[in-house]
């Protein structure tokens, strides 16, 4: 079979043939990545049939009206194929119709001025059309000014009041107040996606099992285990046991309260099939894995239980019909509780309140995979493709959505997820944001290096966003961090999408760091993130220390040597924005590089700061280290205080106090 019309197919089809490093090689994606690729697409190309047949495939589709358009709000809407009359049927029920010129083989509907989701019909078919604004809901129109601030935190290392051993959505708005009498405006959270209840040994909130349903563990209890509050690291397995455990008695005694009975059932039927799917999905999980470890992928499920629409799942939810209830009873009581943490910020006072976080993918045997497997890149994980730090590549055993499967389904799993990103948040930051254009994509059991660039419909997720952004009145953020496409963050800003800055990566060509004043407006300014070190931390190495004793480094000494180096440029950097004050301090006494790297990042022209809660406390540890999974306590670090008095300590006041400050001068 010819290579030739192998890569033609995959052009075709938005695979990439060949991709450029970090120094400009182009590098070509071998004949099996792109068969494996193609193949999980929807493309078989194992034989020169096979190609001809897939590439008809792919053009013949074009011709085809799509379950979903999108379009620009006041701009001509092109359409495929030679459509002679249209109905359009406005949200608001309003209806438009009329005759349409073809134009060579295609036809252009006038443009509309309603943002929305219209019904438009042809003599060619039926469509849902998607209008979306010019731009997402700005910060500015939130905050009603040009700059303000927020703290960043790990939901799970929040201590409440009367704690349970992981933070909950009851502690977070408890700390809506003190965050907000600080001059907050905003509380960006770690993701909340479902995990798997069944399996309380994964917690990453990068790796869920569903993105349109909540973690169930964030669900408040009424009676906690007082036991488990005592640790600095969230116990996972115990706290997961008991939250469950009471949980159920909570479900069990609710049944006699017609008030929330009829809340409930009022949840039940807006959400739909979509929640009593994943609560199938999670009694189905619990009986097969507990029956055998090796069942812990719905792929190794008998036959029968494979597909949600099976007559064996149907049968199955009937049988343990309680067990179903109590699954979607959890999502209904964490839903109300995230609520009511977003109605605290905003009753503090705060601008935007709760800023959600969507990871970039999920674990490929969770609920919304099984549930929506045709939307979804089954075969295939994603990851990044080797560079300077990951001579291998990377492959983070994600899955994330199909560009052919969102398309036929008229993007209704994606709409979902930015629906329940946005439901309870003023905002939503969106994790590798990359993936909105292109993706890397690996087959499953292949190492990082064995991938390809799949390309994702763009413009159509912009618009959506932006579409969604307004309809919520929630801002867009953009983790734009490692390689970034030529031109995408232009486009996120057109979009009204703001961008991230953090303070470690704001260079010039010469390595000098760059002045605040000089940084993006239509950004985020941050101090560090979740996957790097605190400014406490890199400014005494405790992040190397870490990596040094896992072996993560090669040269402990050239490491140190670089970071004593950096330590002086930095501070040069603070000293010129007027944020530092005297001799650069020792590596033993971070204080006041935290102190002053707070009103430094304050200072930067962004209108957005968002202060990770470790460094407005100054604390050295990093809630993740890249590269580990149980070598460092990821996802697990608990913070010191309980929220009443996670901001009490005088110096923690003092920082917070320069930061507000900075923000209005």
């Amino acid at each position: 079979m010819s290579d030739t019309g192998l890569r033609e197919l995959a052009g075709a089809a938005g695979v990439a043939a060949s991709w450029k490093d970090v120094f400009g090689a182009t590098h070509d994606v071998t004949v099996d990545t792109l068969r494996a690729v193609l193949s999980a697409l929807g493309y078989p190309a194992g034989s020169q049939a096979d190609v001809t047949a897939s590439l008809s495939d792919i053009r013949s589709s074009g011709a085809t009206i799509s379950p979903l358009m999108t379009a620009e709000l006041g701009a001509a809407i092109p359409l495929a194929g030679a459509a002679s009359s249209y109905r359009l049927e406005l949200e608001d029920g309003r209806v438009f119709e009329g005759k349409l010129r073809p134009d060579g083989g295609s036809a252009t509907l006038p443009a509309i001025l309603e943002c929305g989701y219209h019904r438009l019909s042809t003599n060619l078919g039926e469509t849902l059309l998607a209008v979306a604004p010019r731009s997402c809901f700005a910060a500015r129109d939130a905050m009603q000014r040009a700059k303000g601030w927020g703290l960043a935190l790990q939901l799970y290392g929040l201590r409440g009041k009367v704690d349970a051993g992981v933070g909950d959505f009851a502690a977070l708005a408890d700390f809506a107040g003190p965050a907000a009498r600080a001059g907050a405006d905003a509380i960006g959270l770690s993701p909340v996606h479902a995990q798997f209840s069944a399996d309380p040994d994964r917690f990453s909130p990068y790796s869920p099992s569903s993105r349109t349903a909540l973690n169930v563990l964030h669900a408040q209890v009424d009676q906690p285990n007082p036991a488990l509050a005592r640790g600095e690291l969230v116990d996972w397995p115990a706290v997961s046991r008991s939250r469950l455990a009471e949980l159920r008695r909570m479900f069990l005694a609710a049944r006699g309260d017609e008030t929330q009975a009829i809340a409930f059932a009022t949840f039940s039927a807006r959400h739909g099939q979509r929640l009593r799917a994943h609560a199938i999905f999670e009694a189905l999980h619990a009986h097969f894995f507990a029956r055998s470890p090796a069942d812990w992928h719905w792929r190794n499920w008998p036959d029968a239980f494979r597909e949600p629409g099976s007559k064996a799942v149907s049968q199955f939810a009937e049988a343990h019909a309680e067990e179903v209830s109590f699954h979607a009873w959890m999502q209904f009581h964490a839903d109300r509780g995230l609520q009511r943490a977003q109605l605290a910020c905003r009753d503090a006072g705060m601008a935007i309140g709760l800023i959600s976080d969507l990871a970039v993918g999920t674990d490929s045997g969770g609920s919304q995979c099984w549930s929506r497997q045709s939307d979804t890149l089954l075969g295939l994980t994603v990851g990044a493709p080797p560079d300077l730090l990951q001579r291998d590549g990377q492959n983070w055993g994600l899955t994330a959505f199909s560009p052919t499967g969102l398309r036929a389904s008229g993007f209704l799993t994606y709409r979902e997820m930015l629906q329940t990103a946005m439901a309870h948040a003023g905002g939503v930051r969106i994790d590798h944001a990359m993936g909105l254009n292109r993706l890397w994509v690996i087959p499953e059991g292949a190492t990082g290096a064995e991938g390809a660039y799949l390309s994702f419909p763009e413009t159509d997720l912009l618009r959506l966003i932006k579409l969604e952004s307004h309809r919520h009145r929630a801002i867009v953020l953009a983790e734009d961090l490692g390689t970034v496409p030529e031109g995408f963050q232009d486009r996120l800003r057109d979009a009204g999408i703001d961008g991230m800055r953090v303070l470690w990566f704001e260079r010039d060509t010469s390595q000098h760091f760059v002045s605040p004043s000089q940084w993006t407006p239509q950004a985020v300014a941050m101090t560090s993130t979740h996957d790097l070190a605190t400014l406490a931390g890199w400014w005494c190495g405790r992040d190397i220390t870490w990596r040094d004793d896992l072996h993560l480094v090669a040269d402990r000494d050239a490491a140190v040597a670089e970071r004593a180096a950096d330590r002086e440029a930095i501070w040069t950097s603070l000293q010129e924005s007027g944020a530092g004050d005297g001799e650069c301090p020792g590596a033993d006494e971070p204080s006041r590089f935290v102190d002053a790297a707070c009103v430094h990042v304050g200072r930067s022209a962004c209108e957005l700061v968002m202060l990770p809660i470790e460094d407005a406390l100054g604390l050295p540890e990093q809630p993740n280290l890249p590269g580990t999974l149980h070598e460092h306590p990821n996802w697990q670090r608990r913070l010191p205080a309980t929220v009443d008095k996670t901001l009490e300590d005088s110096a923690t006041q003092h920082r917070l106090a320069a930061l507000d400050s900075a923000r209005r001068q």
